[in-house]
């Protein structure tokens, strides 16, 4: 509660600071247009997945042991196996009509010890990505998710000064034998939440934090350069985890460190945070899931990312909406409603102007959440602990993606079922004092 607090108490006062002290924003926003334009045909429309959470037959790694060490309230099992049902999956993702299916490759699987790799690890994957692209997909290949083998641990993880030198033999013997499949690129998935999960979970101490984010930063700026090597034209980023009434405070050094090798800005927003909710339904990291929903809070988000790099490429490489076991939300918002009304601000921003150039919904099914099956993001539902046959149960989100892909997102007149906020702090001043309104 102590750590809760004090980050309550470093969002309220960086956000007063932020809207106390502006004297001046952005321009005025336009009039909000009557219409959206649907995007064209080049928009890459996706789902996301993370190895471990989804893949189940785990192999030694930190998280394995964090979940044997009793460090989190669900046990692991073989999450919703998509080591074995990875077919099926990939035809469901197909049926919904997206282009791109972003996968982790599991470092503890490909190396299970120094210096050697494993072929049949290897095979998996290339199994994996030949499905995707079979089925007419793009594959988007996650390098670190938060994963690192159990020699690694023993090693010292990230305290160890040698593990780059390891991570990037590891990273190499990847790009080497996937690049020709074009796929996009993510080096590290959400680096500023990997360190605070690490020092949640013991892996890492407050004193070794500073040397974590150097390093994931030289990992990142090598890598890069070799993938471009290896496969000219590459895109490559670091997808951040973005942090409302905060995101400058707490991503920005790391994103500083790797911004001449980032090709697009990837981002993940989930979200939002006004003043009320700031009050009434602080930020909990252990129940992020139950936080409220503002889905034009990803327009703020790509506004902010449009400033800070101009004409860049923006990527959603992930966003979604969680429920609790997979009971309705307390507000009565529906999955299927809740993915137009983003999609809505998706198409208001590239109507005003953003460089956005793909969405990917996290995720396709339910999976491990990072200790717990208790939130669930799924378009295709899963109950991992009561339900033997690890069924997929859609939603009501999948023919609403489905239709989205088709017609190149929501009707052209369509109206977001929740308002947006009048005041939210996603952005700060900025989504504060000139807020996003929708026409009548």
């Amino acid at each position: 509660m102590r750590s809760q607090r004090r980050l309550l108490a470093t969002l309220a006062a960086t956000t007063a600071a932020l809207i106390i002290g502006s004297t001046s924003t952005a321009a005025a926003r336009p009039e909000p247009p009557a219409q959206v334009a649907p995007f064209g045909a080049d928009f890459l429309w996706g789902v996301a997945s993370s190895g471990y959470q989804s893949e189940g037959h785990v192999p030694d790694s930190n998280w394995s042991r964090y979940v044997a060490a009793g460090k989190t309230p669900d046990p692991y099992g073989d999450s919703i196996d998509f080591f074995t049902r990875y077919r099926s999956d990939i035809e469901l993702a197909a049926q919904l009509g997206v282009r791109v299916y972003r996968i982790g490759i599991e470092w503890a699987r490909v190396q299970p010890k120094p210096g050697e790799w494993d072929e049949g690890g290897l095979r998996f994957y290339d199994s994996v990505i030949d499905a995707i692209t079979a089925a007419g997909m793009r594959p988007m290949l996650t390098l670190d998710h938060w994963v690192y083998p159990g020699w690694e641990v023993d090693r010292g993880g990230w305290r160890n000064p040698g593990i780059v030198d390891d991570w990037l033999a590891n990273a190499r013997k990847v790009v080497d034998r996937y690049a020709q499949h074009d796929p996009l690129w993510v080096t590290f998935n959400e680096p500023t939440v990997y360190i605070a999960n690490e020092l949640r979970k013991g892996g890492l101490s407050p004193i070794d934090v500073p040397a974590m984010h150097d390093r994931i930063a030289q990992a990142h700026n090598s890598i890069y350069d070799h993938i471009h090597a290896v496969q000219p034209g590459a895109m490559v980023t670091s997808n951040v985890a973005y942090l409302p009434g905060g995101e400058d405070l707490i991503n920005k050094p790391l994103i500083d460190k790797i911004s001449a090798r980032l090709d697009y800005i990837g981002i993940d927003y989930y979200y939002g945070l006004t003043p009320d909710s700031l009050l009434t339904t602080p930020p909990d990291v252990e129940k992020l899931w139950t936080q409220p929903l503002h889905p034009e809070g990803i327009y703020y988000a790509l506004e902010h990312y449009s400033r800070q790099f101009p004409g860049k490429p923006l990527y959603i490489v992930e966003n979604g909406m969680p429920t609790e076991n997979g009971a309705p939300r307390a507000e009565g918002y529906t999955r299927a409603d809740n993915l137009r009304d983003t999609v809505y601000w998706l198409q208001r921003a590239k109507t005003d102007g953003v460089n956005l150039i793909g969405y990917n919904y996290w995720s396709l099914t339910d999976n491990y959440e990072w200790g717990s099956y208790s939130p669930r993001f799924g378009l295709y539902t899963v109950d991992a602990l009561t339900d033997p046959t690890l069924t997929r149960k859609p939603t009501d989100a999948v023919p609403a993606y489905t239709a989205i892909t088709r017609a190149g997102g929501v009707s052209p007149d369509y109206r977001p079922t929740r308002a947006p906020q009048p005041c939210s702090l996603v952005d700060a001043a900025t989504s504060c004092l000139d807020p996003l309104t929708v026409p009548r």
